[in-house]
């Protein structure tokens, strides 16, 4: 027990010590000032401008930053999918796989591109190393890349600056920050135990006599950006629970702050470019207070384990470790449920679909707020757009004209949140419904009642929110599932991507205005934790239907001993 409580807390402290660090340095990377890696980037970086035809100091407006968004992602996807629907006829693929369906080809391409990486396949024998790596691996790179890109024009444009060029921010996401540390964490999880092998899978004898096949490949590399970028998507059909992935605690922990290093120090950042670190910090433990609560229910849950199973061992009590790996224990496969859901990174190192009904709040909540962590720089773009919801409602209330930061709020800025928030719920609630509607033709739910709900809303979820993770038990790779999440995928991505760099660039083309008595301070604590709280009631006003029946209805099942 002791032990178990331990771990999460040096893994959080961790955390917080990492923040700032790793802010300042992004900050700096974006806001063009001289850091550690000029020398060695600044030529390469020149290299791919020039050959792009890009000028670096050209600023964009906000409908130009989002065409070269869509323009970018569309272009990179059609390629991806042409790469792997002709897999067969490419190098790297020593099992000759051949080529997936269209509609799984489909469904993949929009999943990595969308920073999503939803599997509906089993990795080891559905894609090449070629796929997996050139393919899958170049978009998990692209993807959060774009987000970050996109995370800190939003930032510049709430801070009255130009949006800035998004390809000079997509090339320095990838070469100041998302390649360098992916470099240094593939080495450490070389050393750990993780494989980096273009070799064939493994054959051996087993003691049985039989012949096994022990699949392998360029692991360490794809993980590290999986978790760095807040990709999620698994070499393997386990993902973080496979041993190759994730052998032991030290990798687990590596994997851990890995995933939740940049959302965490995008807050950090933000304070760097605004020259107030306070209010940073005052966003940060806002944050932080609801990830810990939310890991604290789950944690507990798991630690007490199932009522129903220990009520039969009389003093033997255990927690609950179905669906968990002995090497993690029921601590860190909580700590890390958490965390991927929070971070929209949706890699598992554990079953949740045998998580208490606890955690199955607590991450479908995670991913139903989309602020803590959030993605990579799109979770601080929603945090503060309940950030100037808040404004409005209080500035309304006290008769105020609503400003933020000096700007003021108008109709154009409360539309634009307002799609931001809503189009959440309509590519999660509405597809759920027409799938249970269906439960024997479309659904294809393994587990009936309370939970098969759970399992069904909580595949939707993952995609709008662009996490990945899935309760599993569903048939999910079928043409109906495909299709609806890619779709729920590309809503609950470029949608909000849209309204984010619309919303930034009037931002920041308003004519900052005085400050007075009267304006409403943004940076205290009540309007931090009245931030946090309309955050918290307007999700759970959109989705407590869902979660009554859901989550909440089976713990109560389990409750009541049925």
């Amino acid at each position: 027990m002791g032990q178990g409580f331990l771990q999460i807390a040096v893994t959080i402290c961790l955390v917080i010590a990492i923040t700032p660090v790793l802010g300042k340095y992004m900050a700096r990377v974006f806001m063009g000032e001289r850091t550690v890696l000029d020398p060695l980037m600044n030529p390469v970086e020149q290299i791919i401008f020039t050959l792009g035809g890009i000028s670096k100091q050209h600023n964009m407006t906000g409908r130009q930053y989002i065409r070269a968004v869509l323009t970018s992602n569309l272009i990179m996807g059609i390629a991806i999918y042409l790469l792997l629907v002709t897999q067969q006829s490419l190098p790297l693929n020593p099992t000759a796989l051949t080529a997936p369906n269209w509609d799984l080809a489909l469904h993949t391409t929009i999943s990595f591109l969308t920073n999503t990486d939803q599997q509906h396949y089993l990795p080891e024998t559905t894609f090449s190393y070629f796929s997996q790596t050139a393919a899958l691996g170049f978009l998990m790179f692209l993807s959060p890349a774009t987000g970050l890109a996109v995370g800190i024009a939003f930032i510049r444009g709430l801070t009255g600056k130009p949006l800035g060029n998004f390809y000079k921010d997509l090339t320095r996401s990838i070469t100041r920050i998302l390649l360098p540390i992916s470099i240094v964490g593939a080495i450490a999880l070389i050393m750990l135990g993780v494989p980096q092998t273009l070799a064939g899978p493994l054959i051996v004898n087993t003691l049985e006599g039989k012949t096994q096949y022990i699949a392998r490949g360029p692991v360490a590399s794809f993980e590290i950006i999986k978790m760095l970028g807040d990709n999620g998507g698994g070499f393997f059909a386990t993902n973080s629970a496979h041993p190759f992935e994730n052998p032991n605690g030290g990798s687990n922990l590596i994997e851990i702050l890995a995933m939740i290093a940049i959302p965490a120090a995008m807050i950090y950042t933000y304070g760097v470019f605004a020259d107030n670190t306070k209010f940073a910090w005052r966003l940060f433990w806002a944050v932080f207070v609801i990830f810990v609560f939310l890991l604290g229910l789950t944690v507990v849950a798991e630690f007490e384990g199932n009522p129903l199973i220990n009520a039969k061992l009389g003093d033997w009590q255990q927690p609950n470790l179905e669906g968990k790996e002995l090497r993690f224990g029921w601590a860190q496969t909580a700590l890390w449920a958490v965390t991927a859901t929070a971070t929209m990174c949706g890699a598992v190192n554990g079953m949740l679909d045998s998580f208490m009904p606890t955690g199955g709040f607590s991450t479908l909540l995670n991913m139903f707020l989309e602020i803590i962590w959030g993605a990579p720089g799109i979770g601080i773009a929603y945090l503060f757009i309940y950030l100037i919801l808040s404004v409005f409602l209080m500035s309304i209330m006290v008769g105020n004209t609503p400003e933020f930061w000096g700007r003021k709020i108008g109709k154009r800025e409360v539309f634009l949140a307002s799609v931001l928030l809503l189009i959440h719920p309509i590519a999660v609630l509405v597809p759920s419904a027409i799938t249970l509607a269906y439960p024997q033709t479309l659904a294809g739910i393994s587990e009936p009642g309370f939970h098969g709900l759970s399992q069904v809303v909580y595949e939707y979820a993952s995609a709008s929110a662009n996490n990945g993770a899935g309760f599993e038990g569903l048939q999910d790779n079928s043409l109906w599932w495909n299709l609806s999440t890619a779709l729920s995928m590309l809503l609950g991505r470029y949608v909000p991507i849209i309204a984010m760099l619309l919303l930034a660039d009037g931002m920041a083309k308003k004519q900052p205005v005085p400050t007075t008595a009267a304006t409403l301070k943004t940076d205290s604590v009540l309007f931090t934790g009245v931030t946090a709280g309309i955050a918290l009631i307007l999700s759970v006003l959109s989705f407590f239907p869902v979660l009554a029946l859901g989550p909440v209805a089976e713990g109560m099942k389990i409750a009541s001993g049925s």
